[in-house]
């Protein structure tokens, strides 16, 4: 694109100004700092090998608008980018291809970073981190050692896990998803194998209380809630033959007189050790049949029920009578004692198991009069066939009951979570080493802080074994060591730490990323902590959100940080889709084989007529939109602003090919306007409409900012440009202004326009224009007047004007329509309409 004599093409701009800023290192952020400091994080991204589509960048383009604003207010920004590099994508490449995960990861992370850089992201490049990097990960694995010291990590003896066969190593619970790896999609099945666990559960109600100071979407803080699953009850205590007992937690402890019979999880340790010899056969097959479901199929509420008898019973702690101890899968050990007394009169899964059964059910809860269900009554009622909490409703009968199985020494009140403690094993190469030796004579044994980093080892074959354990376990060279205790031989811990541990704690490395001695100066955390806003993907909300949250809180009771929450404000973009086109024999058909129409539409080669649908952007459906093609044809400050005006941020909208072209013709406009009038500026003679104008879009595009509606103050700029290029003359304070105001939006061809005219250095280190409160009080504003709901008449009257005078005019203009009729009620919207109700 040439407009002129003087033109350059956007690619030409966006190259020449990015080097600018880096000659001026326009982007550092000083160490301390010295002003308002703000702290905008994006969830740095693990750079796969296809490199970047349109959808990433969605995150990136508002925090960098926001960055650039805040520059603009007075504010020292803290805005860094790094690298999630460890995992298993990495790994599995280097399996297939037989090239070291390092190698394709720093491949990776460079190109990564040139596209980043080609957006003119405004990131402080010299605080880069990487996951993967020996300086980084002596600090997670220093991190890890203060959880092991404080007696949060733990090696758990045999347990059930889950385990993909595919990817070949244990998941943590919120890496699996309706029964399958959350990876690769691969149903997951139960592994009984020694594991590191982090005990999450003890920050349970932590976790819980902090989301309350937070300013992050509903919909997120409620699957933290419900993943933490808090839950109020009691503990009994069932007597089992030969003195041994069985306790059980329940939230309806009032039920206890309607306890039929007893539900053990397949996994128990008890189920096998009380199912007596003629039901052995039986019980054995069973528990084998439920090692092969996932969680999510054994507690599907629609499943057929199934159990089979052990032979043995309890004895109901509050009345003496013998219950059947059955074993079912619907019940978890990863939930409660893993063990149930089953109420079937008033819990639905224990009614349906018992009516297929043919087991008793007792009414122990008369429910309100109004109660018209069938089957199980479940809600709260009044006590009946209770022993001594007859007559009583369900919340005084809970606490009678608790308090008397707390006085009998057989049951106590109890506070239970949903929450398990997080598995942090992996057996998989490409991740950090746990930094743990295990001594035939000391036990486990930390490596010395001082020896930190403890180096991933380099290897020939990437291979997980499958068995449990993890490729490093074949390295003796590596696993053979001395006891840092006794100095007698051990070995090496070879399990590695999960893809989370990196990324639990970088948004505090990024504070002090050079530091050889601490893993964060605390006068520098103390300054620049907590994270102001936090930009990344919904799909995030448990896991990684979950776990940073577990290790600050740590970190913050030992005193290493001083905030108890990591990050005030959190943000999901919205996903990018993309139009995908299917021929008439079902195959995807890519972009440039296709003739688009402006509606959409398509035409193939062989002239069929395709209709777009709108899908999730894949390899597969020939839909992935690259930015570096976008940049190529519209220059980096038009895919900027089209990105933003799409939609709300964090709206779900589809990437429109044409819808481009009116943001690139907008930017066309703006570049050609200030060639033209960049050195024949005038002084400033605005006033009426054009000076409103000129402060209503200062207002509106910085209120627009801070609430992160860019496409509205976008939509707005459109519309200042459009009187400006109007005018036959351009003041010197206009073009300043509207230079300005675009420049988070659009940097290179506003800093481009802005050296043109004389200015030095980058807008962004410009004050933001000032809106003047009472230039644009001055603007008449149209107000119309309903009654009834039909609108009679329309208000002409300033925009400071009184309520009560509005309310006085309206009633004058409605007369009319009001005569002989009882005014009930007079409503004034500011600034929108005034609505009388009459009759």
């Amino acid at each position: 694109m040439k407009t002129g004599t003087d033109a350059r093409t956007f690619q030409e701009i966006d190259a020449r100004q990015q080097a600018r800023w880096r000659g001026q290192a326009a982007f550092k952020t000083e160490r301390l700092p010295g002003k308002p400091k703000f702290y905008c994080l994006d969830m740095f991204p693990y750079p796969s090998g296809e490199g970047l589509h349109v959808g990433h960048p969605e995150g990136y383009t508002a925090s960098d608008i926001l960055c650039r604003y805040k520059r603009m207010k007075g504010f020292e920004v803290l805005h860094p980018m790094g690298w999630d590099a460890f995992g298993l994508p990495a790994e599995n490449y280097a399996i297939s291809t037989g090239v070291h995960p390092r190698v394709t990861t720093e491949k990776n992370c460079a190109n990564y970073k040139r596209q980043l850089e080609s957006l003119g992201f405004s990131y402080d490049w010299d605080r880069e981190i990487s996951t993967t990097d020996p300086a980084y990960y002596k600090w997670t694995q220093w991190v890890f050692l203060q959880l092991y010291k404080k007696g949060l990590a733990y090696e758990a003896t045999t347990m059930p896990i889950n385990w993909c066969p595919k990817c070949k190593t244990g998941l943590a619970n919120e890496e699996v998803f309706q029964g399958r790896c959350d990876r690769c999609e691969t149903p997951i099945e139960k592994k009984n194998l020694k594991q590191w666990m982090l005990r999450i559960t003890a920050y349970g109600d932590r976790l819980l209380a902090g989301l309350e100071g937070t300013d992050w979407p509903n919909s997120t803080m409620l699957m933290q809630k419900n993943w933490v699953g808090r839950s109020e009850g009691a503990e009994a205590d069932f007597a089992l033959p030969g003195g041994e007992k069985l306790t059980v937690f329940t939230t309806r402890p009032d039920t206890l007189y309607g306890a039929t019979y007893m539900v053990l999880a397949p996994e128990h340790p008890l189920t096998l050790k009380l199912t007596t010899p003629d039901q052995k056969a039986a019980v054995e097959a069973y528990i084998a049949a439920a090692a092969r479901k996932s969680d999510l199929e054994r507690t599907e509420l629609a499943k057929d029920k199934t159990g089979v008898f052990t032979g043995a019973y309890a004895v109901n702690p509050v009345n003496g009578e013998k219950l059947p101890v059955w074993t079912a899968d619907y019940v978890l050990t990863t939930y409660g004692t893993g063990a149930i007394m089953a109420v079937p009169a008033h819990d639905s899964r224990d009614h349906e198991f018992a009516a297929k059964f043919g087991l008793k059910m007792i009414e122990v809860l008369k429910p309100p009069p109004d109660w018209k269900g069938e089957g199980a009554f479940c809600g709260d009622g009044t006590a009946v066939n209770s022993g001594i909490i007859d007559g009583l409703p369900t919340q005084e009968a809970k606490k009678k009951i608790t308090a008397w199985l707390e006085e009998k020494g057989i049951g106590r009140a109890k506070v239970n979570f949903k929450l398990r403690d997080w598995l942090f094993a992996r057996q998989r190469y490409w991740g950090e080493p746990i930094p743990l030796v295990h001594c035939p004579k000391c036990g486990t044994v930390p490596v010395p802080e001082k020896e930190l980093p403890l180096l991933l080892p380099d290897v020939e074959k990437y291979q997980p074994t499958g068995t449990g354990e993890s490729p490093l376990a074949a390295i003796d060279s590596w696993v053979n060591t001395s006891c840092p205790a006794c100095g007698g031989a051990a070995k090496r811990e070879t399990n590695t730490m999960p893809q989370w541990a990196g990324s639990c704690w970088y948004y505090l490395r990024f504070i002090d990323p050079k530091n050889p001695s601490a893993f964060v100066d605390k006068e520098l955390e103390k300054a620049w902590m907590p994270v102001d806003l936090y930009i990344g993907g919904s799909e995030h909300a448990v896991l990684h959100l979950l776990y940073a949250r577990f290790w600050h809180k740590v970190l913050f009771d030992l005193g290493l940080v001083s905030t108890d929450e990591p990050f005030r404000k959190l943000v999901h973009p919205g996903m990018i889709l993309a139009y995908a086109y299917r021929d008439g024999k079902g195959a995807y058909r890519g972009y440039k084989e296709l003739d688009i129409a402006e509606d959409g539409t398509a035409k193939t080669p062989e002239g069929e007529t395709l209709k777009p649908v709108v899908e999730k952007m894949s390899k597969s459906k020939k839909n992935v939109i690259n930015p570096d093609d976008i940049q190529e044809r519209y220059g980096t400050d038009a895919f900027r602003l089209y990105e933003m005006f799409l939609g709300p941020l964090e709206d779900t909208k589809p990437w429109n090919l044409r819808g481009i072209e009116g943001v690139f013709r907008f930017m066309k406009r703006a570049y050609a306007w200030g060639l033209e009038r960049h050195s024949a500026l005038t002084e400033d003679k605005a006033s009426g409409p054009d000076l409103i104008l000129r402060h209503q879009t200062i207002e509106k595009v910085g209120a627009d900012i801070e609430a992160l509606k860019f496409n509205t103050a976008i939509s707005a700029l459109m519309v200042y440009l459009n009187r400006l290029t109007e005018q036959k003359e351009t003041s010197r304070e206009d073009f300043n202004t509207f230079l300005a105001l675009l420049h988070p939006f659009a940097p290179h061809v506003t800093d481009e326009l802005w050296e043109l005219s004389g200015g030095e250095t980058t807008l962004m280190r410009q004050p933001w224009p000032r809106a003047d409160k009472a230039v644009i009080s001055s603007r008449d504003i149209e107000i119309p007047v309903q009654v009834n709901g039909k609108v009679k008449g329309r208000l002409t009257v300033k925009e400071t004007t009184p309520q009560d005078e509005i309310k006085r005019l309206a009633l004058e203009a409605a007369a009319p329509h009001t005569a002989g009729k009882t005014v009930l009620k007079v409503i004034v919207v500011p600034g929108r309409l005034v609505s009388i109700v009459v009759k």
